[in-house]
Order: structure tokens, then C-alpha cells, then sequence
């Protein structure tokens, strides 16, 4: 919408913004097919029309209205000089583009621009693709390709008499050859197009796509579907809010000093805050010691104003932040959103109880040195290191039992509150799972995530 202010600056801009609205449009196809002659641009720009139910416009079908003065004007004029100028392309693709049906459903431009001159006029009249497609191959293959190119004057369908035959014998008795596709033609084109599109290409840094067309068509189409199905980051500042759950053990620990370190987030642990307060004396602090010393949970209540006391500091709102260890239930979701802290990236680590087990009851500590030690990943030096290992009390397997039993509660509940959520497979190597976290924060959620 700002985009679209930017370039219409109406003299009622509230007025404006409701009609926008309103059309609710933001998100139709918008798709610029570029290529050389031959490459199949006009083949995948139809499929793609057709697949999106979106408008494909071209040159011939834009001068092709018969109720248009401009597309009269235009006609006449090819049929001259077989040609027609700039201004008069942009006044049928303005003319097209404002029509209900390209409002409504988008439009795909097949070949055009054509000059650089071209791409700024489109500009200077607010059309701004959000996807361009540019397909390449080498001028030999393409030339070859040239020559065999075939076209039904009934439906404009391009055949191929290698590569793309009809299994109708009517459809192949109709066929006829278009002009201008011998070898020194082809060869022309193919020159103009190399020297225009290198001064066409820098106008799209960001919504560009290259696809190499020397592969079988529907190949090509379906890496060219994938791509316009797939959302821009927008410019807007995105400023992490990462929420990471999962049973104890799960890694999520881990994964937050991960995205910390690499990324600069607040790495937010509830755990150690709440251990923070105690530690120095604060507030908070005295509320919370007598709950320490009777070793009982301390009332969500007194949790959230620590938590959110932590969140509302400058390093958290300025650099984002990745909170682990609450909530754990669906009464702490509700507190923190009501707080006014929302994440907007989370993910849930599944990994099994057989994991879990493995990963906590074999945890020992040494008394003397303070060092940590795993009997299977990471054993003790020693056998005089070992004999004095001592286990946590929270690591026995009773204790990992219960926290486990009180995870899978309350688990269930929180998926379906955090509907956005993401679920990966925390039993596997910690950096192979950082990878996919990684990918979930950086590139924009999905329209449905299963």
C-alpha cells in the first residue's frame, strides 16, 4: 500500500488507501517473461497464465481489441511498419492494466520490455512486477530451435516439429510457419536481444530469476511456477521475535546461543533470569528466593514481570530477541501475548523419550574441576575422572520422566495456540536442525505450514 501511495500520491490519500483495500489485490500475479527469440517464453508465460488463472498480455492480443481506439491506432500502424513505438506500447499495456480483470487477477507480460527505455515508462506509470523471469540458452540451440518452430493460427499454440509435435493430424495440417525465423533473421534478433537486456536486467535486482531454457519444457515451467508462488521479504525492518519450545533436552538451549551468536539476538532464558534476579538481590529477586528455597514453581504471575521486564529493554526491542523455557503451557501463552509479546517466528523440537533419556540421565559433573561430561558423547578422561562423576538429582529418570509427562500435556494445546508454528525433528545433529531454524527466520513464513 505505501508502495502504491509513493507512486500515485493521490490528493485524498484515506480515500485512497479504502479503495485499496478494498480491491484487495496485493497479492495477484504480477510476472514479467523475458527471454530470446525461441527460448519458450511465450510458451511458459501462457502456462503460467493459464495454471493462475491470471491475464497474459502480449502485443498481438493487446492490438487485437476491437473496441480500443488505442489498440486501432496501434494495429494500423503495425500493419505499416511492422513495428510500433514505445509510447504507444505503453499506452495499451496502461489501457490493459487498468482494466477490472487485470485489477481483479493479474497480469503476466510475455517479452515485454523489450529496451530499457520501455522499462522506465512501465515505472513512470506505477506497473511494477513482483516476479521477473528471464530464460537463457545458447544462441546455436536456440537458432536450431528457431527453425522448427511451428504455430497454430487458431488457438496461437507454438508447436515444434522435433521437439513439441501434436498428436492431432488436424492440428498438424493447419500448421503453419510464422516469418522471420530463418538462420540470419534468428541470428539478428538474437543480437538486438543480447544488446538490449543487459541494460534491462539491473532495473530488477531483487524479483529477478534466471532459468536456463536448454531443458525440456516442463522442466522449465515448473522451476518458473515455483518461483512466482514464492513471497519477497518485504523492505519493512523485520526485527526477530523467536520463540523455541520443546521438552527438556530437546536442544533448545543450544539453539538459541546459536541464533544468538550468529544473528546478535537476546538469547532469553526464563530459567536463568528468574536465577538472575535472586542473584542480585532485586525486587524481583526477594519475591522470588523464598520459592527457590522451598524448592516450589514460582506463580506465573511473578514469572511474566520479570520476563517482560527483560523485554522491554533496548537490546531486546533494537536487536530481537529468542526466548526459550516459557511459556510452557497455554495459561503462560495467554499471559505473554497479554503482555503485548508476541513471537513471530516459533518452533517446536520433537525429539523422542529414548533421545531424551540418553541425552540427560548419562550427564555427569565433576565435583572437583566443575567440568561436564556425557558417559556416551563425551566420556571422562580417566578412570579416576570417572569414579567421582556425580549426576544431577534433575537428571535421574524418574525426574526426565516427569518433566516429559508434563511437557506432552500441555504440548498439544500450545501447537494449536502458536498456529504459524514450525515442527522440525530435533533428534539429529544440532547444526543439521540449526539449518532449517535458520531458514525459518530468515525467509518469510509460508502461506500454510503443515
Amino acid at each position: 500500500m505505501l508502495e502504491q501511495l509513493l507512486i500515485h500520491q493521490p490528493e485524498d490519500p484515506i480515500q485512497f488507501m479504502i479503495q485499496h483495500l478494498l480491491r484487495d489485490n496485493d497479492h495477484v500475479p504480477k510476472i514479467v517473461v523475458l527471454g530470446p527469440p525461441a527460448s519458450g517464453k511465450t510458451t511458459i508465460a501462457m502456462w503460467l497464465s493459464k495454471h493462475l488463472n491470471s491475464n497474459l498480455l502480449t502485443k498481438e492480443n493487446m492490438m487485437g481489441k476491437k473496441v480500443s481506439p488505442v489498440a486501432t491506432e496501434a494495429r494500423n500502424y503495425y500493419q505499416k511498419f511492422k513495428t510500433i513505438p514505445n509510447n504507444m506500447l505503453i499506452q495499451l499495456i496502461k489501457e490493459r492494466m487498468g482494466e477490472e480483470d487485470c485489477i481483479r487477477r493479474g497480469w503476466i507480460l510475455d517479452g515485454i520490455p523489450e529496451t530499457r527505455e520501455q522499462v522506465l515508462m512501465i515505472q513512470t506509470l506505477g506497473f511494477a512486477p513482483r516476479h521477473v523471469i528471464v530464460l537463457n540458452a545458447p544462441d546455436t540451440v536456440l537458432i536450431e530451435r528457431n527453425l522448427g518452430k511451428r504455430i497454430d493460427p487458431y488457438t496461437g499454440e507454438i508447436y515444434h516439429t522435433t521437439f513439441d509435435w501434436p498428436s492431432e493430424p488436424e492440428v498438424q495440417n493447419r500448421l503453419i510457419e510464422p516469418k522471420g525465423i530463418s538462420e540470419l533473421e534468428t541470428a539478428q534478433k538474437l543480437l538486438d536481444y543480447h544488446r538490449n537486456i543487459a541494460r534491462i536486467l539491473p532495473s530488477y535486482p531483487k524479483i529477478l530469476k534466471s532459468i536456463s531454457a536448454d531443458q525440456p519444457c516442463v522442466d522449465v515451467f515448473y522451476q518458473a511456477l515455483t518461483y512466482v508462488q514464492t513471497n519477497h521479504r518485504t523492505n519493512a525492518p523485520f526485527t526477530p521475535r523467536v520463540l523455541l519450545c520443546g521438552a527438556v533436552g530437546s536442544g533448545k538451549s543450544l539453539q538459541a546461543a546459536l541464533l544468538a551468536q550468529k544473528y546478535g539476538l537476546v538469547n532469553v532464558c526464563c530459567g536463568q533470569l528468574l536465577k538472575e534476579a535472586v542473584a542480585d538481590k532485586s525486587n524481583y529477586g526477594q519475591l522470588i528466593q523464598p520459592y527457590f528455597e522451598k524448592k516450589i514453581t514460582v506463580p506465573d504471575s511473578i514469572v511474566i514481570k520479570v520476563l517482560v521486564s527483560r523485554l522491554q529493554k533496548q537490546d531486546c526491542v533494537q536487536k530481537g530477541w529468542v526466548l526459550h523455557d516459557f511459556p510452557r503451557d497455554l495459561d503462560q501463552a495467554f499471559l505473554l501475548r497479554s503482555s503485548g509479546f508476541s513471537p513471530n517466528r516459533v518452533f517446536f523440537l520433537n525429539v523422542p523419550l529414548d533421545s531424551i533419556l540418553e541425552r540427560l540421565t548419562l550427564r555427569r559433573i565433576d565435583p572437583v574441576t566443575g567440568e561436564r561430561f556425557h558417559l556416551m558423547y563425551k566420556p571422562p578422561p580417566t578412570m579416576e575422572i570417572q569414579a567421582r562423576l556425580l549426576q544431577s538429582p534433575k537428571d535421574v529418570e524418574e525426574k526426565v520422566k516427569l518433566q516429559m509427562d508434563l511437557f506432552y500435556r500441555s504440548s498439544s494445546e500450545l501447537e494449536d495456540f502458536y498456529t504459524k508454528a514450525i515442527t522440525l525433528n530435533g533428534d539429529q545433529d544440532p547444526y543439521t536442525v540449526f539449518e532449517y531454524i535458520e531458514s525459518g527466520v530468515i525467509n518469510p513464513l509460508p502461506e500454510k505450514v503443515c
